[in-house]
């Protein structure tokens, strides 16, 4: 076996080429000229088994497989690019993945792999989609994704999402999202500076799909919003000076539409999807928020949805202690297919 290893080294030129391309080389199958998420399962096996940050996992193999899974999700999600499912070589070389599976192999907390494999960010992912999930049969309806975040998103931004224009559902089942559909929307709702998160966006609001967003559009989306600034008694902000807003924002090249490349050249444009159907994280904008202001200058390096992550992880934990304590601190794992953790 041995040999044959070294022969494949050798004649396979592995040694003269650089660690994306033997990474692809090693991990796809020999008829494809592609990675498919099948393809990532042996890593996070053997991550999984050596992994010092991931040993406690070994006595729940269901919550091993989640997390695996999780990863993957997320690892296609910013790396495959064209979203059909096979990355390619120009996209593995594109992302960050390489660094991060290397930086998982050196740091022993798990925790400081920002980059996919972070175990605090599967948790954060996985209960919220527990929350939703209300009867636990693993898929979301409307009913329940108008729920997350605390009723942040309006109904007609959910209905984009079913009707699976930004992205296909995997699901297979009529009306309901899975859990991988889920992981898609998360990321695209909790870090709207990413490309992917963008396009995400700009396909749902987009609602003719001809590859620009105009003022109709836009009025669409914002006219529930500026509905619900009325029922809570709030002052509401006009469309016309809303609009103003988005354009300066922005500053698109043409000022009569607003395109993906537009948004994509612009550091505001995850700020104008909140503004058109996150009221929540709209009136956050609204008011400057002084707590996000200051967490983005304490730590420019992390991404949106890393300080999401870890303010939503802290949230969870401090909710699990409140419980452990009611319940005598009884033991979590009992019923592990009741809750999450």
């Amino acid at each position: 076996m041995e040999d044959a290893f070294v022969d494949y080294w050798i004649n396979g030129s592995m040694l003269t080429v650089d660690i994306a391309t033997q990474v692809f080389k090693i991990l796809k199958q020999p008829d494809h000229k592609y990675l498919t998420q099948e393809d990532f399962k042996p890593v996070l096996r053997e991550l999984l088994a050596t992994h010092p940050g991931l040993e406690f996992l070994q006595s729940t193999p269901e919550f091993q497989e989640r997390y695996a899974e999780t990863v993957i999700y997320r690892i296609f999600y910013y790396i495959n690019r064209s979203g059909n499912g096979h990355l390619t070589l120009r996209e593995l070389k594109r992302g960050n993945l390489v660094e991060a599976m290397q930086h998982a192999d050196e740091e022993e907390d798990i925790n400081k792999v920002l980059r996919y494999f972070s175990y605090e960010h599967f948790y954060v992912i996985y209960c919220k989609f527990w929350e939703l999930d209300t009867d636990h049969d693993f898929f979301i309806d409307k009913e329940n994704l108008i729920r997350y975040g605390n009723h942040a998103l309006t109904y007609r931004i959910v209905d984009r999402i079913f009707s699976q224009v930004p992205r296909k559902f995997t699901s297979k089942v009529e009306g309901k999202m899975g859990y991988e559909d889920f992981v898609y929307f998360i990321l695209s709702e909790e870090d709207k500076s990413s490309e992917p998160s963008l396009e995400y966006w700009f396909k749902c609001v987009d609602l003719d799909g001809n590859g620009i967003l105009t003022r109709n559009e836009l009025q669409y989306f914002y006219e529930e919003q500026l509905h619900r600034m009325e029922c809570m008694a709030q002052e509401p902000v006009l469309f016309e000076d809303i609009l103003c807003q988005i354009i300066d924002m922005i500053g698109p090249e043409n000022e009569s539409y607003i395109t993906l490349q537009d948004l994509k050249n612009s550091k505001l444009s995850g700020s104008v999807f909140n503004v058109l159907f996150n009221l929540n994280k709209f009136m956050a904008f609204e008011t400057r928020d002084p707590f996000l202001i200051r967490q983005e200058r304490e730590n420019p390096t992390l991404t949106e949805w890393d300080r999401f992550a870890h303010r939503e992880y802290i949230r969870l934990s401090m909710e699990e202690d409140v419980e452990d304590a009611s319940n005598g601190s009884a033991e979590v794992w009992d019923e592990s297919l009741e809750a999450p953790f």
